[in-house]
């Protein structure tokens, strides 16, 4: 048996609207082949199954095991055609592809004026859109023509061609070059994490400033404005500078509202760039210009003029709950934000296709966190345990570590002192072979070794005495950020004062002015 996960036509088929079955259905009727029947009654086979298992197809007979690659093939093929068809009128980029592939047959045919009209106007609407690629790729087509053919064009029109196509290819070569710089940092992102010292600090520095010394910012249009904001904000997230992630963050989504139409154009970069603003944000504790923009972008989102399909729905659903969930944090309202949790765990499930383990996992910490911050130490430790014997998260060893550390303090609240001597062993050994472990995770696992060896009355003295050595490492650049996955040093406070530790934030949230 298959993972349905893994099956690719099982995928695709899960992922259908029920109206885009019933045009696939017709759509296929219309088709007179010797496979029509097949295809169809393996479609709704497949459209049946709670998961792919290929014993279920072959017992039904309608083909042999060494037919099944092919008319899966053909299937998937059909469905992506059915599709294609009935995509929506107002998506720009697929009428700018059709005017495109109308262009063609008419070349073909030898109507050449005609082709060239369609060409022209069509290139117009792609500069409009800021789809410099395809109107290079029109340019590139024109020129063909007019060089073949006489076509009795205007006087000067060759040059014009040339012109455009320089400019075109210079334009284009700018953005590939800043999305290249991009997905080059964020790859070093995923490898080694965000900077550790001074020396990686300057590394990342003379990387960054060598790929974009000798670029013209006077020149940029929206493309190449959008990729270097885009590889600025990951420049600064990798150098811990989150008050520069928030400026180039805050210039990306600016971008995006100045030119209305590109949001409905672009909605995943859109998505995106909100996401790390009010990540920026988080990371600089300023909730009130974290809630203005969170309103702004659930607003965005459920405006009828906003794109809908799976992938968007999935990222907004990501990206606005994750930020919820954040904001709750940020100001210690963990009680008030239970009502999210199951609202977030149905639409895991509804969106579980498209979402990364990653994600979902990220998930799981934040609501163990509001569990935690509501003292229901029981089921925050049950998130927590999901995330601990998750076997898939290399990429993610911090999530690993706090999850792991949290869990840690959960024991110790709830007094399971056996459990805890066990899991401090683990939590060690784990802390040991991580790639980037930090001084903030080194002193949590000592003090919390130390506990069991600390008089009762000598407590409150070792919570106040680490607290102050928390608040020195909060300092540090490159430690700082470890206390926003966990914020060892309210919970510290809140056993200091005896108080909850959601009071304890909501107190710091009241007195900082941002």
């Amino acid at each position: 048996m298959a993972n349905h996960q893994k099956d690719f036509l099982f995928v695709l088929i899960r992922s259908l609207s029920k109206s885009e079955k019933r045009q696939f259905k017709i759509f296929a009727s219309r088709l007179e082949t010797s496979s029509n029947t097949k295809f169809i009654e393996l479609f709704n086979i497949l459209d049946k199954s709670e998961a792919y298992d290929e014993k279920i197809i072959l017992k039904n007979g309608i083909i042999k095991k060494v037919q099944l690659s092919n008319l899966k093939s053909y299937l998937y093929k059909q469905i992506l055609v059915s599709i294609r068809l009935n995509i929506p009128s107002q998506n720009m980029r697929y009428q700018i592809r059709e005017q495109i592939d109308f262009a063609a047959i008419l070349y073909n045919k030898g109507l050449y004026r005609q082709s060239l009209k369609i060409l022209d106007k069509t290139k117009l609407s792609a500069l409009e859109n800021d789809e410099k690629l395809m109107a290079y790729e029109i340019v590139e087509f024109e020129k063909l023509i007019e060089s073949q053919y006489i076509t009795r064009s205007i006087q000067g029109r060759a040059d014009e061609l040339v012109i455009q196509a320089k400019e075109l290819n210079y334009q284009n070569t700018i953005s590939s070059k800043l999305s290249n710089l991009s997905l080059q940092l964020y790859g070093i992102m995923l490898k080694t994490g965000y900077v550790k010292s001074d020396e990686e600090y300057k590394y990342i520095d003379n990387y960054f400033n060598k790929h974009i010394a000798k670029l013209d910012q006077s020149k940029f249009s929206f493309r190449e404005k959008y990729w270097f904001y885009n590889a600025n904000l990951w420049r600064n997230f990798l150098v811990q500078d989150f008050l520069g992630s928030y400026k180039f963050a805050y210039k990306w989504v600016t971008l995006f509202y100045q030119n209305p139409n590109m949001i409905y154009l672009n909605p995943v970069f859109f998505l995106k760039g909100n996401h790390y603003l009010l990540e920026s944000l988080f990371m600089l504790k300023y909730k009130s210009k974290f809630k203005k923009y969170l309103v702004q972008l659930e607003e965005t989102i459920n405006d009828s003029k906003f794109p809908i399909n799976d992938n968007i729905a999935s990222l907004s659903f990501l990206y606005l709950y994750n930020n919820k969930l954040n904001f709750h944090i940020l100001e210690g309202t963990f009680a008030e934000s239970e009502y999210l949790i199951p609202e977030i765990l149905q639409k895991l499930k509804l969106h579980s296709d498209h979402l990364d383990e990653h994600h979902e996992m990220m998930f799981f910490y934040k609501i163990a966190s509001i569990y935690f911050g509501t003292e229901k130490y029981v089921e925050s430790i049950f998130y927590l345990e999901k995330i601990i014997n998750n076997k898939n998260l290399s990429m993610r060893e911090d999530l690993m570590c706090f999850a792991r550390l949290l869990s840690l303090i959960a024991h110790y609240e709830l007094g399971n002192d056996y459990y805890l001597e066990n899991h401090l062993k683990n939590t060690y050994k784990f802390l040991l072979k991580m790639n980037d472990l930090h001084e903030v995770q080194k002193e949590i696992i000592k003090f919390l070794k130390s506990l069991n060896s600390i008089y009762p009355s000598d407590i409150k003295k070792e919570f106040i005495k680490m607290r102050e050595r928390f608040i020195e490492l909060e300092k540090n650049t490159y430690e700082k950020r470890a206390f926003l996955y966990l914020d060892i040093i309210s919970w510290l406070e809140s056993k200091i004062k005896n108080q909850k530790i959601s009071d304890i934030i909501k107190e710091k949230a009241k007195l900082s002015n941002r």
